[in-house]
């Protein structure tokens, strides 16, 4: 897994997560729902890089 697209993709999921949290606290829907979706994009980062390095070997 390159470290740039490893990088990108932990910090969406951190950031995702952190919103969500926040959303939660504050009662806003919207808000967890971005962060949701922010670490669903993460997510689905890490496993598009995953794939690429398995096929690389």
């Amino acid at each position: 897994m390159s470290a740039g697209e490893k990088a990108k993709a932990k910090t969406e999921q951190a950031k995702g997560k952190t919103k969500e949290a926040v959303g939660k606290t504050l009662g806003n829907d919207r808000m967890v729902a971005e962060g949701q979706a922010e670490k669903s994009t993460g997510d689905a980062r890490e496993a598009k890089e995953k794939t690429k390095d398995v096929f690389k070997h």
